[in-house]
């Protein structure tokens, strides 16, 4: 997907969003950024790569019931499935941060305040290229 945006040489344990935080006021934020401090209020511009929480609460979550346009990934000539879209809250940064929920769960089998956890995912394969990305699945037994 995007470089920089998530670990990817690791197993699925130690699978993580990496975000940045501003040494000056301590803000974090995802998707990361590295040319200036995206707090309003803040002056500082050195910025150190910090692995977000793996783990995450269900603020909102919709399903994507329609295929993207272009510039997404999609074969035109297969069937469309539906994905699910979540927002999860990560409490020790104070953000919320966007993705899809793993293949298989559906906005039936999501709650708000549900725990998750960001785990690796595909966004497109073809013969020689696997694109990861990241999905959010829910954590057993947090119903």
């Amino acid at each position: 997907m995007v470089a920089g945006w998530f670990t990817h040489d690791s197993g699925e344990e130690d699978f993580r969003l990496l975000g940045t935080r501003c040494t000056a006021c301590s803000s974090v934020v995802f998707p990361r950024e590295d040319s200036f401090c995206r707090n309003p209020g803040c002056g500082g511009g050195e910025l150190t790569e910090v692995p977000l929480s793996r783990r995450g609460r269900v603020w909102s979550y919709t399903d994507g019931r329609y295929r993207p346009p272009a510039p997404y990934v999609s074969d035109p000539e297969t069937e469309w499935e539906p994905y699910t879209l979540l927002a999860v809250e990560l409490a020790a940064e104070r953000m919320v941060v966007l993705g899809q929920a793993v293949p298989g769960v559906s906005v039936a089998d999501l709650t708000v305040g549900m725990e998750v956890e960001a785990v690796p995912g595909v966004l497109n394969e073809d013969a020689g290229t696997v694109w990861t990305t990241w999905h959010w699945r829910p954590v057993e037994g947090a119903r």
